[in-house]
């Protein structure tokens, strides 16, 4: 604790050797002293958007706070005491942690879902994040509003489809040949005239090792890169247009405007988004690569399990293990994956704080 002194907050008057408050100061000390007062009365005026909030709150209670009470059961074992309540399971510390990084057959299981994880993390991250910035760029320098609505609702659309929708379409575009009497997809039948594989193409195109990641990040493009450039453009429409007049001035063409108008203006909201990007760096849903492995459960019949399988996948199967000791198991795989995508915000914003001095928090 820092030791305050008088000088600290009063001024010193050497003719009478006294000390008094500048009006400044009183004034602090006024808003000090009725802070809590004054933001009563705040929230009281305003009430109308505060009820507003309410929902929003309700929400993040049941779904994201409330479900941290189970987080306790990759710390207990299920298979003791009441099977209704993990407070009554006897606690086992980290014994799951471990089982997952040193048992000889869960181990291999875990580290290849979480390195598939990160690998596929890793690409939508490398390709995902700069084209919503590439769309909202390319969105300015459209001049027709009608134009540009038009486009702009083409690719907002995919990101009101469901997955079932989406996934039922790549499995349709990428068909095999061994789909009984149903015809090749249209996108594997351009393949096969490029010269593919044969048993991929008999197998599916998004069932194969081959193929499968490349499928699912341009997928995954197609699907949200629209609808996550909303926040890009409208940093970038909020560019003074005096920026672009100056630039004119000296001479600067399209492409040397974006390079040291656009992107220096916006540069801000980049990393803020980039930060945040990261934060969900590991979070890979599983229901999309769920659904994409839903047709083949045997071994022979999925083969893009070694590359697909996830850590959520991974922990929804053994959640659905009838050995409870695996519910932990997946419970720990989980929060492991959560941890680690904390570390990453931790980090991505440090260095953003001393590099650019913007930062998330």
């Amino acid at each position: 604790m820092f030791k305050l002194k008088c000088d600290d907050f009063l001024i010193y008057n050497e003719e009478t050797g006294t000390y008094y408050m500048s009006d400044e100061q009183k004034v602090r000390d006024e808003t000090e002293r009725n802070r809590w007062k004054n933001t009563g009365w705040t929230v009281l005026k305003d009430w109308r958007l505060y009820i507003m909030l309410v929902p929003m709150l309700i929400v993040y209670l049941l779904w994201k706070y409330l479900p941290m009470y189970e987080l306790m059961g990759c710390f207990k074992n299920p298979t003791t005491g009441d099977t209704m309540h993990v407070s009554t399971y006897y606690w086992t510390g980290l014994k799951y942690f471990s089982t997952l990084f040193t048992d000889k057959i869960i181990s291999p299981d875990f580290w290849m879902a979480f390195r598939n994880t990160f690998t596929t993390a890793f690409y939508g991250l490398l390709f995902g994040f700069p084209m919503p910035i590439i769309l909202a760029l390319f969105f300015n320098e459209v001049k027709s509003n009608v134009v540009r609505s038009i486009m702009q609702v083409c690719v907002y659309l995919p990101k009101f489809l469901s997955t079932v929708i989406v996934t039922s379409l790549v499995l349709v575009l990428f068909r095999g040949t061994s789909m009984g009497t149903q015809s090749i997809g249209i996108v594997s039948t351009v393949f096969s005239w490029f010269g593919a594989d044969s048993a991929a193409l008999n197998n599916g195109l998004v069932q194969t090792t081959q193929y499968y990641r490349a499928i699912y990040i341009i997928t995954d493009l197609w699907e949200h890169a629209g609808y996550d450039s909303i926040v890009f453009f409208a940093a970038v429409i909020a560019v003074s247009p005096t920026s672009y007049e100056a630039a004119q001035i000296d001479g600067a063409g399209k492409m040397a405007q974006m390079r040291y108008v656009v992107i220096p203006s916006i540069l801000s909201t980049v990393v803020i988004m980039l930060i945040m990007k990261i934060g969900s760096l590991l979070s890979v849903g599983y229901e999309k690569i769920y659904l994409l492995l839903g047709e083949g459960r045997g071994e022979g019949a999925m083969s893009n399990y070694e590359v697909a399988h996830t850590v959520s996948t991974l922990a929804n199967e053994w959640s659905e293990a009838d050995d409870k000791e695996f519910k932990a198991l997946g419970t720990a795989a989980e929060m492991l994956n959560n941890l680690i995508g904390m570390i990453l915000v931790i980090g991505a914003n440090k260095i953003a704080r001393t590099a650019s001095d913007v930062s998330l928090y």
